[in-house]
């Protein structure tokens, strides 16, 4: 019987490093992942804030304290981003639903269009929030 010889290949992209070359399509889609369990974490710092002002006024003035530090506001605004990349990948994910853009081309430059209209935006968005 022939002998065949295996291909030794990486089993799985996030293997990145020596494995594999990591691609704008695969990093977008790891970061949309990340922004969403992110938008999880930042909804349920703003709940616990919310509970803590109808609970007591010492407790209240405890998470308050946290929420407007500077981790807050940094927390805050890497939340802010993470909602405009979010909300960026999802019309991404819309204009593939319809069969457009999947080239691979198409598709880096969209996933970089993402990462930079999210930052752009948020600085958009921190500019509005300090007129106001």
């Amino acid at each position: 019987m022939a002998e065949t010889k295996r291909v030794e290949r990486p089993l799985s992209p996030f293997m990145i490093g020596p494995y594999y070359r990591p691609q704008m399509t695969s990093m977008s889609s790891i970061l949309t992942r990340i922004t969403g369990n992110a938008l999880i974490a930042g909804f349920f710092l703003g709940a616990w804030w919310l509970i803590a002002a109808v609970s007591s006024p010492s407790y209240f003035a405890v998470v308050d304290w946290i929420v407007t530090s500077w981790i807050g506001w940094l927390f805050f605004t890497a939340m802010l981003w993470s909602m405009w990349y979010h909300y960026l990948t999802g019309l991404r994910h819309l204009l593939w639903d319809t069969g457009k853009g999947l080239d691979i081309e198409i598709a880096e430059k969209l996933g970089w269009g993402a990462l930079i209209g999210a930052t752009g935006l948020t600085f958009v968005s921190l500019i509005i929030l300090w007129i106001i």
